[in-house]
């Protein structure tokens, strides 16, 4: 029979799956905001060309919001490893 779970226990599982999840939206938003910035450079159809560059201020959007998210991440686990401390 397992040992039932701490509420401090409960807690950190809480907070390191958000951290997770704050991760993964950062890099997922930044790799969307580094395809869309650079498509204009690699696609071969005008047409394609054309479309992506007028997406221009979408992919700045998101890459600096995935970067936000990293920063937010990384600040977290600065937080928690002093804390451990």
């Amino acid at each position: 029979m397992p040992a039932p779970r701490t509420p401090a226990s409960t807690a950190a599982t809480r907070a390191s799956k958000a951290d997770k999840e704050l991760l993964f939206k950062g890099v997922t938003c930044a790799l969307i905001g580094l395809v869309i910035l650079l498509a204009p450079y690699i696609a071969r159809s005008d047409s394609v060309r054309e479309l992506m560059a007028q997406a221009n201020v979408v992919g700045w959007f998101a890459l600096v919001l995935g970067i936000a998210f990293g920063v937010q991440y990384g600040m977290r686990r600065a937080k928690a490893a002093r804390s451990a401390k």
